[in-house]
């Protein structure tokens, strides 16, 4: 049997003068009551009487590996008895390897100094309820075959129980601890209470069995609650406490439910490849820090929230069983490879949404939350978050056929790599980033982009160009920055969803982004690349209507200066008729002749009237007629250019307006 020293470590023999009681076979443990030879077991009858009555409340008292029966021990507590409280009253007590055959009763005890126990053995079960320990209580390697119940003490120092082995319950309801509740790789056979525990500092219970319940419901836990590793057989009950520090439940196993209803946890709170084979209840929950979940199964989970997190909430390579609605309030939520096996809502505050990879085998709705949540009618504070849109960062690798977006920001939003892009459902106030706006100087030009819904992929790859680079939105770091042959897919088949979604006003731009990714595509042959920049110039690619309009104008106003100029004859050219006057009949020939080309100064040419006849020819070749005019053989030509080149830029700005008004 090993002993453990003040400092943790483990010794083969105790440092204690030992017991000389020879009639023990294999020799007494406990330790020597000065000046006897014996321990207070094995004392004479006198020779306790005489140590007995030296005692008084408030001595101290060391008896380490001595056994004790039920009797041994009432009569060691009624010697340190206090008449005024009526209640057993010591300075240090040191228990340490000390056997007790049935319980192990020191309740109401007031120790005023340490109260060790470390590797003790009580074969019932330890009572401590509304004892009072000034200073540090040690329980490590102890071995309890019933229950530890400290319901009510008050401990000034540190509860050390690490390594110890409880068969049945611990319980702590309501107990005071001034330091730290250590745990550490300790094995509780059944329900680990602490309710309405107060605990000043850290709750360290990593790699504890808990066979039963684990109850900390209104526990208050000024520093860290530590669980990692923790099994807990039954259901694990945090209802409304409050944890000063950290909450760190990496790895722990949960075999009931897990209800941590209306706690509040200062710093972050990690629920790392936790196991929880019940239903999860995490309403109400305020969240310091980060709260991570990552690699959580939950079986049985049917709500996550409403919670406030005023970090990060991460759910990535997490897995819901069931369908699920999730309500949460955080500056950045993560669902990377996240596996929803069943629907899922996920109502979202503040929050930059991150979905990368994320796995869909049903529906799986994101909107932004327009109010606080409430819990119980009271809303929950939001501390620290401002901003009230609700971003999406990435979709990439996500197979958006289940996926619905309402009011979701999508400025920032990474779309290269979804799958089935042409039946994202995106609802409500969806924005998406801008094309810069206002003038900007191109060498001696002025010139401005059109306004238009584009990609954050696109504006990543005109903010790396070198020249027209001012005022795109760059790549963050770490973003890879792609070609045009890759966007123009992704603009593709998100302008086939919203005109499946019977947006053809809405598709717009993204067929305006195709086209602009296709003309700026090296891959794409050049005499097609020429036209699509033709189409561009002229009509925003069948999209702009006042570029049409003002191409058309322009060309209206040099068609009527040409004609003016050049076009109009000089005069009206007049019918000329010559005849043959033969015997009694004449013979009569009509002919006009050729229009002249006008003569004189350009400034003479620009009249009122020559203006009327060229307005005429020209609003005719509009309407593809034939005004019927006299021209010149320059006139003429230039009727046919306009008569094919100004139909078309008509039509050019029909269809715009047709596509920004079809329903």
């Amino acid at each position: 049997m090993t002993s453990t020293a003040p400092d943790g470590s483990t010794a083969s023999t105790p440092e204690w003068p030992l017991c000389g009681h020879s009639a023990d076979p294999i020799g007494c443990r406990g330790r020597r009551v000065e000046p006897y030879a014996e321990c207070l077991a094995h004392l004479s009858d006198a020779d306790r009487s005489s140590y007995l009555t030296g005692l008084q409340p408030g001595s101290d008292v060391d008896h380490c590996g001595t056994p004790f029966t039920d009797e041994l021990l009432s009569e060691l507590l009624d010697a340190v008895t206090d008449s005024a409280t009526e209640g057993p009253c010591m300075g240090s007590a040191r228990f340490r390897q000390a056997r007790f055959d049935g319980d192990a009763r020191f309740d109401r005890v007031e120790f005023r100094g340490d109260a060790r126990f470390d590797g003790a053995v009580v074969h019932g079960s330890a009572g401590f309820c509304r004892a009072k320990i000034g200073g540090t209580t040690m329980f490590c390697g102890a071995q309890i075959s019933g229950h530890a119940l400290f319901g009510g003490a008050q401990i000034v120092g540190s509860a050390l129980f690490r390594e110890a082995k409880i068969s049945g319950d611990a319980r702590f309801e309501r107990a005071k601890i001034g330091g730290t509740a250590l745990f550490y790789r300790a094995e509780i056979g059944g329900h680990a209470l602490f309710d309405w525990a107060l605990i000043s500092y850290d709750a360290m219970f990593s790699k504890v069995k808990i066979g039963g319940d684990a109850g900390f419901e209104r526990a208050k836990i000024g520093g860290t609650a530590r669980f990692f590793r923790t099994e807990i057989g039954g259901n694990s009950g945090f209802g409304w406490a409050q944890i000063g520090g950290n909450a760190l439940f990496d790895e722990a196993k949960i075999n009931g439910d897990a209800a941590f209803k209306g706690v509040k946890i200062g710093s972050d709170a990690r629920f790392n490849r936790v196991e929880i084979g019940g239903d999860t209840g995490f309403s109400g929950v305020e969240i310091g820090g980060n709260a991570e979940f990552v690699g959580v199964l939950f079986e049985r989970a049917t709500a996550l929230g409403p919670l406030v997190c005023v970090k990060a909430l991460d759910l990535s390579e997490a897995v819901f069983a069931n369908a699920v609605t999730i309500e949460a309030a955080a500056k950045v939520l993560r669902c990377r490879r996240t596996r929803w096996a069943s629907t899922a809502a996920l109502r979202v505050r503040h929050a930059s949404v991150d979905l990368s990879d994320a796995v869909l085998e049903y529906p799986v709705s994101v909107a932004a939350h327009p109010q606080p949540f409430a819990f119980y009618g009271k809303e929950l504070a939001e501390p620290g978050l401002n901003d009230s849109r609700v971003r999406a960062v990435s979709v990439r690798g996500v197979d958006a056929v289940h996926l619905v977006l309402t009011d979701i920001d999508l400025t920032a939003c990474l779309f290269t790599g979804a799958i089935h892009l042409d039946q994202l459902r995106l609802e409500g106030r969806c924005t998406l980033a801008v094309a810069p706006l206002g003038l900007r100087r191109r060498g001696l030009r002025l010139v401005r982009w059109t306004p238009r819904r584009t990609l954050a992929e696109e504006q990543h790859w005109r903010a790396g160009q070198s020249i027209d680079a001012d005022r795109w939105m760059p790549a963050p770091e770490q973003v890879e920055v792609l070609e045009p042959a890759a966007l123009s897919p992704v603009y593709r088949h998100l302008r086939k969803a919203f005109e499946d979604g019977k947006n053809e006003p809405g598709a717009a731009d993204f067929y305006y982004g195709e086209m602009e990714m296709r003309r700026h595509d090296p891959a794409i042959p050049h005499g097609e690349r020429v036209l699509l920049t033709a189409y561009w110039a002229l009509s925003g690619y069948g999209l702009r209507a006042s570029r049409a309009l003002g191409w058309l104008l322009a060309a209206m106003t040099a068609t009527v200066l040409a004609m003016m100029l050049w076009g109009l004859p000089q005069d009206e050219p007049k019918p000329k008729s010559t005849g043959t006057l033969t015997s009694s009949s004449i013979t009569l020939t009509t002919d006009t002749p050729e229009p002249a080309n006008p003569e004189g100064p350009y400034g003479d040419r620009i009249t009122v009237k020559r203006f009327d006849k060229a307005l005429r020819v020209v609003i005719d070749s509009v309407v593809f007629r034939s005004s019927g005019q006299d021209l010149t053989i320059i006139g003429t030509y230039t009727e046919m250019v306009s008569r094919i080149a100004e139909p078309v830029l008509l039509g050019f700005a029909g269809l715009a307006i047709r596509g920004r008004v079809k329903r």
